[in-house]
């Protein structure tokens, strides 16, 4: 039995995340961020492009991202030599439409110059991309669009216009957050997709991700990089060496892919990520995708009461990706 597929009808993860950027929009200050009403009336929330954004930022765009359906947090916890470290920790009891129809960057958005990976519910309205959300058998009615964008610039009226028609919402009802991957808002989201990491390659192995009962996930939250290349680096092996993932879940042959599941069973594995990419030429296809995964999980299968473990965690890796030096 799955226990989620009859569940989901009754979730709109655009409507719960519309709640959220209201609440940013009403208290800006609060966030740190700046709210522009463009020609069309939709609304743009920069979250780390002109403006600095923060932890709070950083939390309400991962919230957004995930359509709702999570609770993060930043707790401190220890890296390495009794280093105390700033950690988010994320969980939801709704991993796969979490994950899948809303935190995937699954969405391509090239409109007028304006270039973004996007990601959030307003990929569940446009289907971006539909084997997803036929995988899932997930379908979002909402009159309200959400889309989180990865990017250095802010999306224009007629980019709002294409997500907006995209979606087939008003554009009045279409809200973009913005935020760069070198920023504290940047490095907080990215760093909150450590489950979503873990239940994307399940997914990819051909695991139904709605045996999925709930899942957590930890990892460390980046130093904000200058160079954005060197920030997609750290971003990533915050959860590759450092990032920990529990999941409950009912059935599916889950043990079968446990072992498969860590970033360490990647040929890549073993250095920072800016290292290996900028060695392949900054080509992603020249690079084990099976990579992007948590370095630690725990699985533990109610159906049968067994619990797995497979891969751990590597300071050394991290602590040279982040690049501290000790004064």
């Amino acid at each position: 039995m799955i226990i989620l597929a009859n569940n989901y009808k009754d979730i709109s993860i655009n409507d719960r995340a519309y709640e959220i950027v209201g609440e940013m929009i009403d208290y800006p200050e609060d966030f740190k961020v700046d709210i522009h009403t463009l020609g069309n009336d939709s609304i743009v929330i920069d979250c780390g492009v002109n403006t600095k954004g923060g932890y709070e930022a950083g939390l309400a765009f991962t919230n957004v991202c995930m359509g709702g359906l999570a609770v993060p947090a930043i707790t401190h916890k220890k890296l390495k030599h009794e280093i105390f470290y700033p950690f988010i920790e994320v969980y939801t009891d709704y991993p796969t439409l979490a994950c899948l129809a809303a935190q995937k960057a699954g969405w391509r958005v090239n409109q007028e110059g304006f270039f973004a990976m996007g990601s959030g519910p307003a990929r569940a309205l446009a289907l971006k991309p539909k084997h997803t959300y036929e995988v899932i058998e997930y379908e979002d009615e909402s009159d309200f669009a959400v889309i989180a964008l990865e990017a250095s610039t802010l999306p224009n009226e007629k980019v709002m216009d294409y997500v907006a028609s995209e979606c087939g919402v008003e554009a009045s009802n279409t809200v973009a957050i913005v935020a760069p991957t070198n920023s504290p808002v940047g490095s907080v989201q990215i760093a909150g997709r450590v489950v979503e990491m873990a239940i994307y390659k399940l997914n990819e192995m051909g695991f139904d991700t709605r045996h999925i009962v709930s899942a957590y996930g930890s990892a460390p939250i980046p130093p904000v990089k200058k160079d954005s290349a060197v920030a997609m680096g750290t971003t990533n092996d915050a959860s590759i060496y450092h990032g920990t993932v529990t999941l409950i879940v009912d059935g599916g042959n889950i043990k079968d892919f446990v072992p498969k599941l860590p970033s360490s069973t990647s040929s890549s594995y073993g250095r920072p990520f800016y290292t290996v990419f900028k060695e392949a030429k900054f080509d992603f296809y020249k690079i084990d995708t099976s990579i992007f995964a948590p370095a630690e999980v725990v699985v533990n299968d109610i159906s049968t009461g067994e619990t797995y473990i497979a891969g751990k965690v590597d300071a050394d890796v991290l602590m040279e990706s982040f690049g501290f030096k000790k004064i």
